[in-house]
């Protein structure tokens, strides 16, 4: 890529039946990065403008990569790509993706967000990417909005913005502002951007040389299988998880989970045990503890509080379960990608948890899930 807007037509040659030259117009498109930017995000929404500059008569889309952090931005997976700072000129009726990961939570750079701010008021359409949700948040045009960023993040987003209602789910898009969850979350939101200018046939075909099927839509959930596969999440399971994950703060008894689904306790652990390969109690530990971290990383929230707003009682509780967890006090998680680690790294997965539990010998199971 270079610091211009370029396009990349695969073979100028190739021609869709479906789209008329006449009619064909080039679609600028703008990438606003930010150090530690998700490269691979990035590509989901550039690779399919390219497939749809290689499947037209001619070149439909162009577009630029610009930052306020220099003319050489890193990404987290330690490659560079080349920038150039944004200009004022005016974006109308383009589109300005803003991309962040991590760090961008803590993010601040004023001058960035009058830039996007004036950009939205002069009529382009603005869309928060992963992380970027943080910035355009800051910006203060998010007020009022459901918004979607990387269902990791949620918790700590609607602490920090109390006003913006954090939903998860792939994308959204209302009244000319969009947001986006990251990862391959970025190639159906294209499509669909694609699908509004230039008709659904050309979704179909780009689809097809991505081989990215199906095309969801922007409800469609972020998270399916809680690391385990989807063919043995079974619905009562699933159901039994989302309840937990509901009442974080004021964690529910088994029992009271068992009677929310009208099913016996005995039954509900059975199947999570079988499902998930722990008990109720421990799973319900482990979602507490990474919500936790989230809070830790992306909040200003003291320890204490975020021990509260995970839902434990007593701070020394709070702070052997993080370390047992995650190897680490809970004061030394304040970074989610600390300056002095060559990268970052996420040790509270759900299969290290249970391969945790295995090594020490699981515990006696505890009936209840309330605070501790």
């Amino acid at each position: 890529m270079s610091k211009n807007r370029t396009t990349y037509p695969d073979d100028p040659t190739a021609s869709s039946p479906s789209m008329d030259v006449k009619e064909i117009a080039l679609t600028n498109v703008t990438f606003l990065i930010v150090p530690r930017f998700n490269m691979a995000t990035l590509m989901t929404v550039i690779e399919p403008m390219r497939i749809a500059n290689y499947l037209s008569p001619r070149p439909i889309y162009s577009w630029e990569i610009v930052s306020f952090d220099g003319d050489e931005i890193v990404a987290s997976n330690g490659f560079s790509l080349p920038a150039h700072a944004p200009t004022n000129r005016n974006r109308r009726g383009e589109v300005i993706f803003v991309m962040g990961s991590w760090g961008a939570e803590s993010y601040r750079n004023t001058t960035l967000f009058s830039w996007i701010r004036r950009q939205a008021r002069e009529g382009a359409r603005i869309c928060a990417v992963e992380l970027g949700t943080y910035l355009v948040a800051r910006s203060g045009i998010l007020s009022g909005r459901s918004v979607t960023t990387h269902w990791s993040y949620g918790p700590g987003f609607q602490e920090q913005f109390p006003d913006i209602t954090f939903v998860e789910q792939i994308y959204t898009g209302d009244d000319g502002m969009m947001t986006c969850g990251g990862g391959m979350a970025g190639v159906d939101m294209m499509l669909r951007l694609i699908g509004e200018a230039h008709g659904e046939s050309l979704i179909g075909e780009i689809a097809d040389q991505l081989m990215h099927h199906p095309v969801r839509p922007a409800t469609a959930p972020q998270r399916r299988t809680m690391g385990r596969s989807t063919d043995t999440m079974v619905p009562m399971v699933r159901e039994a998880i989302a309840l937990i994950e509901r009442n974080i703060t004021e964690p529910l008894s088994v029992p009271d989970i068992a009677d929310a689904l009208a099913v016996s306790q005995r039954q509900m652990e059975r199947q999570f045990k079988q499902t998930i390969g722990c008990t109720v109690v421990q799973f319900g530990l482990l979602l507490r503890l990474q919500h936790a971290r989230v809070l830790l990383i992306s909040t200003t929230l003291s320890v204490r509080d975020i021990a509260t707003a995970s839902g434990f009682n007593t701070l020394s509780h709070f702070a052997f379960s993080f370390g047992k967890c995650f190897g680490r006090r809970p004061s030394e998680y304040r970074q989610a990608w600390p300056e002095k680690d060559s990268a970052p790294s996420w040790p509270g997965t759900l299969s290290k948890f249970l391969l945790a539990l295995q090594n020490r010998g699981t515990a006696k199971p505890i009936q209840v899930l309330r605070k501790s």
